[in-house]
């Protein structure tokens, strides 16, 4: 094998160590909106900071899977908590919610500007 050739190589090899970290990244966070009802936390939270008492009377889940539900999301980095007094209010975090929704929107919305409506 040349130089030339084990270089290639080489570089072959780094692009496809990244490609699986992308994948593995990309895969972790179609892992959270693949639930219907973590989609329906994250559709609802697109807009507004919410309570959990909030989310609680917009999406028909008992507060205890809500709560595990957005444990989950809060983990994979999708949205964060602040504590103000007794509540507990989440918002989205980073883009990657905001542009997966949006995305969402556009292909199965058809027009309806109201994400919580539409998903």
């Amino acid at each position: 094998m040349t130089t030339f050739q084990a270089h290639a190589q080489d570089d072959l090899q780094q692009q496809l160590i990244k490609l699986q970290q992308h994948a593995d990244e990309a895969a972790a966070l179609m892992q959270q909106f693949a639930n219907t009802n973590r989609l329906m936390i994250v559709c609802t939270l697109m807009n507004d900071e919410l309570s959990v008492g909030e989310l609680n009377e917009r999406i028909p889940l008992s507060q205890s899977s809500l709560s595990q539900h957005l444990a989950g999301l809060r983990k994979a980095g999708l949205v964060s908590a602040r504590r103000e007094g007794l509540s507990v209010f989440y918002r989205l975090q980073g883009d990657h919610a905001i542009k997966v929704v949006s995305l969402l929107k556009e292909l199965f919305c058809h027009g309806d500007n109201n994400v919580q409506e539409c998903l």
